[in-house]
């Protein structure tokens, strides 16, 4: 496997990375404020970390649900969270003439889920050159995924992470298969578990997506013992007051803990067996 570089942080080099952040841009200074907290927690638990926040939220259970800023005004917020905290920055495209522009601010693209067959999407990102990290959707296979990655690499762009985010499983309701992991690292390229999306149910609220989020931690821990090379979440300070995915966010103040956790377990993952007993 080929790490990723990502404005100095490596997916796929050894240490485990976080990308996180507020599901959609709520204020400018919600973002940055976001953005500072999360780079201090990280600093402290050792993790390299990627901020994370959309501008549009295009596939929201209800057309009455915030969708964020739009790309103009979510782009500006998010180029003032890169000079502020000074982390690298990920958002997802939707349309293929949303890739350039927010190029130019951030360092991965990231296509969602229910996209990641889109072939225009999928061109226009690799063409940018930035890192492009591709969710796998919910009704692909693990090893589905090559052929969303070919369309990337065909552009001569090498830069893809590969995401994990559920399978649907009957109605509102995801299920991680824990073989999906080594499976998606056999195609070669580092892969992450989005924990909080993974734990949606998805439409089965009154007109907006549910969640588990008191699953967080024992499926956050489960993927990193399965081996992956990043984990997503979405954190909020307040998960009730979130503008979405509100049931499905981690809460700010429990991160550094877990954080903690994860690292002992993809440590121990990593230390060479001199036991003489296979893990």
């Amino acid at each position: 496997m080929i790490p990723v570089e990502i404005a100095g942080v490596s997916i796929g080099a050894g240490p485990l990375v976080l990308i996180a952040g507020p599901c959609v841009i709520e204020s400018d200074a919600h973002a940055v404020d976001t953005a500072l907290a999360l780079r201090e927690i990280t600093r402290r638990a050792g993790v390299p970390f990627i901020f994370k926040a959309s501008f549009d939220k295009a596939n929201r259970t209800s057309a009455r649900s915030y969708r964020g800023p739009g790309l103009r005004d979510g782009l500006r917020a998010l180029a003032r969270v890169r000079a502020v905290a000074e982390v690298p920055i990920l958002t997802d495209i939707h349309e293929p003439d949303q890739a350039a522009p927010a190029a130019e601010v951030v360092d991965v693209l990231q296509i969602p889920a229910f996209l990641s067959r889109q072939t225009d999407l999928l061109v226009a990102a690799a063409r940018t050159g930035r890192a492009v990290n591709i969710k796998k959707g919910q009704f692909l296979a693990p090893l589905d995924m090559r052929h969303a990655i070919d369309k990337v690499t065909a552009e001569g762009n090498r830069r893809v992470i590969v995401t994990e985010r559920g399978f649907s499983f009957g109605y509102n309701n995801l299920v991680v298969d824990m073989r999906a992991f080594p499976l998606l690292r056999s195609l070669g390229y580092p892969v992450v578990y989005d924990v909080t999306h993974s734990l949606q149910l998805p439409g089965g609220g009154d007109g907006v997506t549910a969640g588990e989020a008191q699953f967080i931690e024992p499926l956050a821990c489960a993927g990193v013992g399965a081996g992956v090379d990043g984990v997503f979440m979405e954190v909020h300070e307040n998960p009730p007051q979130a503008k979405s995915d509100a049931q499905n966010a981690l809460k700010l103040d429990r991160l550094p803990a877990l954080l903690d956790t994860l690292v002992r377990i993809h440590d121990v993952r990593l230390k060479p067996d001199t036991t003489g007993v296979r893990r």
